[in-house]
């Protein structure tokens, strides 16, 4: 799974007035929450949070965030569960994080990426993709970003499916075994 590092400061001021002053100060607010702790309140550089949810977007991927408490440094690991972007300028208002654990497994759904050129499609058979991403459990470290599938084997009236995904050890599916992801049309000859 993919992770980033990024800072924050826990801030000592909450309230519409103290979001908008810290705002134009070039920092936005932030929470973070989750079942290991109580939730805090935090600020955060716009700049490096902008860059950051960009470089992770649309991907399975945590942050490792280091927290500045009065000088006290501390890092938690958190994913991003709602930012809120203004509609009009497209700036980032404010992040919530959720706080996960590394040794607890979790539910996500990784995509799929379908390598190759089918051998029944030479000769003449339609490939259908019928699922562009699976649901698996696991550790945080042990989710793939990416799941990809060698099509090259499969032959006209085979299907692919989600039981015969190659997942690495540590890693179970969610979905359906019996689910067909990909199948390649036409009778065989």
């Amino acid at each position: 799974m993919l992770q980033i590092d990024m800072t924050a400061r826990v801030r000592k001021t909450v309230g519409k007035g103290a979001a908008r002053t810290m705002r134009r100060a070039g920092n936005t607010p932030a929470v973070i929450y989750g079942p290991l702790g109580a939730p805090v309140a935090l600020e955060c550089n716009t700049k490096d949070l902008t860059k950051g949810l960009l470089s992770i977007h649309r991907k399975n991927a945590f942050i490792n965030l280091e927290i500045d408490e009065d000088g006290k440094k501390s890092v938690r690991h958190v994913i991003t569960r709602e930012i809120q972007t203004d509609p009009i300028q497209d700036n980032v208002l404010h992040a919530d994080f959720y706080e996960v654990s590394l040794d607890k497994p979790m539910v996500f759904q990784v995509p799929l990426k379908y390598v190759g050129k089918a051998k029944g499609v030479d000769m003449g058979g339609d490939m259908t993709i019928l699922k562009n991403k699976v649901t698996v459990s696991g550790k945080l470290l042990d989710i793939p970003d990416v799941i990809e599938v060698d099509v090259a084997p499969l032959d006209r009236g085979d299907a692919l499916t989600c039981k015969d995904l190659g997942l690495s050890a540590g890693v179970s599916l969610v979905t359906a075994a019996d689910a067909v992801c990909v199948s390649v049309s036409g009778a065989a000859e």
